[in-house]
């Protein structure tokens, strides 16, 4: 009864629809007779042409919904959202483009962003031009180090383009044989690391050290600025010799010897190559191993900091026979050649 209803509404309802819309209800509704017959058994099963001819149904006339009876309205809006996704997919794949640049190449651009801190993609695709790549500048920019933040120097470069101007001093404990005490006093300048001065005291004051750094540095020869710890022997008199000399103090702050890394470096160094496998007589014989260690520190020891070299440029010698000289008396050696 309920489909006789619905037959004699349809019936009355055809009039007033036009009449592509009825060819397309009556297209639909003979492909479903179609696939049907080829049913054989359980589910029914659609084809991938089944599939495109109602989802090309569904996009010129969405009305089919209501007469498509074998799938469900949602199976066929998810049908044509699918094959809408593989459409986008197929019309934006990739068509050649540009030819994507050497692994060597990027790394030189990365190099040079990480080197450079101060240098952008133009500057980086000048370089790169006048090395011989042809490369444009928006792909530098692609592949230089992303940064957060403006660009900045790091503390290595800073302290290197400030060190020429810098140096330190330390004084540091020496026991004798007999249990005395004798103070060594040391000064480095921290571009080359060259350790300018080197003295012996039983007594330091703070006119003893005001007279050393008057003879350790000439008056035109003078740092900019002079690191120092807060010791009580650095008293008014050694400021105001500083202040004479046209050297700035530089007092660490309390309890971080940290901040005079370069002096501590210096005096583990001294004791660590020397003082501890030498038994000290008196301040003269303290006095002379400490002049030997500052000849061969400064003249011929390598430093890693230095890239290999001694503080006072060593030569490079290729040729001849390579001879040994002992050096504080056999505690170390210079190699060289003759």
């Amino acid at each position: 009864m309920i489909a006789l209803i619905c037959f004699v509404l349809a019936v009355l309802a055809s009039p007033f629809k036009s009449k592509i819309r009825l060819e397309a209800e009556n297209a639909a509704l003979r492909h479903q007779v179609i696939v049907l017959r080829r049913k054989l058994r359980g589910r029914v099963r659609l084809t991938n042409h089944d599939r495109w001819f109602f989802v090309q149904l569904y996009r010129w006339f969405p009305s089919i919904l209501t007469v498509i009876t074998i799938v469900r309205p949602e199976t066929l809006v998810r049908w044509h959202r699918a094959g809408f996704r593989c459409y986008w997919r197929w019309k934006s794949r990739r068509r050649g483009g540009r030819p994507q640049i050497e692994a060597d190449l990027r790394a030189l651009i990365r190099q040079m962003s990480t080197e450079n801190l101060l240098w952008g993609a133009p500057r980086i695709h000048g370089e790169l031009l006048k090395l011989g790549f042809r490369v444009a500048q928006s792909t530098v920019a692609k592949y230089m180090v992303k940064r957060r933040g403006p660009p900045s120097q790091g503390w290595r470069t800073f302290l290197r383009n400030h060190a020429p101007d810098i140096a330190t001093m330390d004084l540091f404990v020496v026991p004798t044989i007999g249990f005395d005490l004798l103070y060594a006093f040391v000064i480095v300048r921290l571009d080359r690391r060259e350790l300018v001065w080197i003295s012996v005291t039983t007594n330091p004051t703070a006119e003893w050290i005001a007279r050393q750094l008057t003879e350790a540095f000439p008056w035109d020869e003078a740092p900019h600025y002079l690191i120092r710890d807060r010791d009580r022997i650095y008293g008014s008199v050694v400021t105001r010799r500083l202040r004479a000399m046209g050297i700035r103090d530089k007092p660490t702050a309390t309890g971080s010897p940290w901040q005079n890394g370069f002096a501590e470096r210096l005096i583990g160094s001294i004791r660590r190559e020397c003082l501890d496998h030498v038994v000290i007589w008196s301040e003269a014989h303290l006095r002379r191993i400490l002049k030997s260690y500052a000849g061969y520190y400064n003249e011929i020891r390598t430093h890693r900091s230095l890239d290999k070299d001694a503080p006072v440029s060593r030569s490079v010698h290729r040729t001849g026979i390579i001879v040994s000289h002992p050096m504080l008396g056999g505690l170390h050696h210079h190699y060289g050649r003759i």
